[in-house]
């Protein structure tokens, strides 16, 4: 299995990123944060992953080790191919998913392009066991978890994406009862 390349960006194209490596042009199928650090033109280091089938083989890269394992646990839900792992890993950092996969929070995962309302459920139950809880000073960080859940999904019933709404409510105090937040947060918008 490949599971580094380090070399030099040559190329894109739809497909991915083009990585000139001792002269062979791998084509690597990667998240934003990849294609970002490959814009600068010099030596990257990508985390790859090998997905063999019997007709292709497709190499995906990550920016870190952490993206890449995220990336492979999805491959082992029900439903879910390289292309919709691919989608779901670039939408957000993996802790940010880790995160909302231990806090049961699958609406986070509909909101990806290609994923319903039944995979993203699957995608949390099915991960929730695999990735274990979260440590400690992750779940001090969520505050009350309950309470932003509730807050946020506030917020998207009124017109917000999940990750508008994320963004608003990161500028609001955790520690404020669900509606207090939304508030501040509708005013902060307003400002």
């Amino acid at each position: 299995m490949i599971a580094r390349l380090r070399g030099r960006p040559v190329g894109r194209s739809a497909e991915g990123l083009v990585l000139d490596v001792n002269g062979v042009g791998y084509l690597v199928a990667a998240t934003p944060a990849v294609l970002s650090r490959a814009g600068a033109g010099s030596e990257v280091t990508v985390e790859t992953y090998l997905h063999v089938r019997e007709d292709t083989l497709q190499l995906y890269g990550f920016a870190d080790a952490q993206e890449r394992e995220l990336f492979v646990h999805l491959l082992t839900v029900s439903g879910v191919g390289p292309k919709v792992a691919l989608a779901v890993v670039s939408g957000s950092p993996a802790a940010e998913l880790r995160k909302a996969i231990a806090l049961g929070d699958h609406a986070r995962f509909q909101a990806i392009p290609g994923i319903g309302k039944k995979t993203a459920e699957r995608i949390v139950l099915e991960l929730k066991e695999k990735l274990g809880a979260l440590p400690e000073p992750a779940l001090a960080a969520v505050g009350d978890a309950p309470s932003h859940l509730v807050a946020r999904d506030a917020l998207v019933e009124l017109g917000y994406s999940i990750v508008d709404a994320e963004l608003a409510l990161a500028d609001v105090d955790p520690d404020l009862p669900a509606e207090e937040r939304v508030r501040l947060a509708l005013r902060g918008a307003a400002a």
